[in-house]
């Protein structure tokens, strides 16, 4: 059998590779023993990824969009074409159609804005705060109907004021929300005087911010209309292309096409990724926050007034 001579520098490079191999395994050993908890506590990376995508990609309308595609690059011989069809179908429908969310959310604080309101001239009249709650609860805006028969439910049903205060901020969500909740939970648990003035001023805060929201939503709308006219025009243009214009379009045909259609259909989505972000509105932080809506920022004896 012929011997294998090995020169001096393989063995170093192999020592070299079995020492960085081991090294690596030591580190990913105690990696895995000191996560390992957290780990467990943590969901799945695809958990993880599901919970972010937008509420609207329901499974049927994703298995339907998924199907065009397949549909589209079935017919053209274009990978990239079911690809940009699939992405497309998913992302522009709530790109170019009305902010729904947006307009929900408007209409949800002028809600809160009212009850606020509410609860002001009801505390003005010498009422206590459970029964304000509970009043005004009844005749609450129809945005927020059925957070607020919720909250009388449970203050009903005998538990403490400020824990159903907190799970209503949990049911709306909402940052500005957390800023009267935290208010009325505080007069509830040191019996804070002037109330009725603090919340005239949040309501009129909340009304202003209404405001802002609707001046940023008619600028955004502008916007909005300039995508749809782009967009229109450029599918309109490729369908008429295809259609009645094949062979203009035969270079893409090549892989050499494929490549620029790729090219072509990212910079198509940056654009829209950058108009989506630039209208985005960055919400403040939440004082009253699910993971911690047993806590809520209190003020010394006496501070509130």
């Amino acid at each position: 059998m012929p011997e294998l001579n090995l020169g001096s520098g393989t063995l170093t490079a192999v020592a070299v590779a079995c020492g960085t191999l081991c090294g690596l395994g030591v580190v990913a050993l105690g990696y895995g023993a000191v996560r390992r908890s957290e780990r467990e506590d943590r969901p799945g990376f695809l958990p993880r990824v599901i919970a972010r995508l937008p509420a609207d990609w329901t499974t049927r309308r994703v298995v339907i969009v998924v199907i065009a595609g397949v549909v589209t690059g079935a017919l053209t011989t274009w990978p990239v074409a079911a690809v940009l069809t699939t992405v497309a179908m998913l992302t522009l429908p709530g790109l170019l159609g009305p902010d729904r969310a947006a307009a929900r959310r408007t209409e949800r604080m002028e809600a809160l804005a009212a009850w606020t309101e509410m609860l002001r001239d009801t505390l003005s009249a010498a009422a206590g705060l459970e029964q304000a709650v509970l009043a005004t609860a009844e005749i609450a805006p129809a945005a927020l109907e059925l957070e607020m028969r919720k909250l009388a439910s449970a203050v009903r049903s005998g538990r403490p004021l400020p824990t159903a205060l907190r799970e209503l901020a949990t049911d709306v969500d909402d940052p500005l929300a957390d800023v009267v909740v935290a208010a009325l939970i505080m007069a509830a648990e040191q019996q804070a005087s002037q109330l009725a003035p603090l919340l005239g001023e949040l309501a009129e805060s909340v009304r202003e911010q209404v405001a802002m929201r609707q001046r940023i939503d008619a600028g955004r709308a502008s916007v909005r209309t300039g995508v749809r006219v782009t967009v229109i025009v450029t599918l309109g243009m490729t369908l008429g292309l295809v259609v009645f214009n094949r062979p203009y379009l035969d270079p893409f045909n090549t892989w050499t096409g494929q490549v620029v259609m790729a090219v072509v259909g990212a910079l198509f989505a940056a654009s829209f990724s950058y108009l989506s972000a630039i209208g985005r509105i960055d919400e403040p932080l939440r004082l009253i926050s699910p993971a911690s809506a047993g806590t809520v920022p209190t003020a010394e004896p006496g501070g509130a007034s």
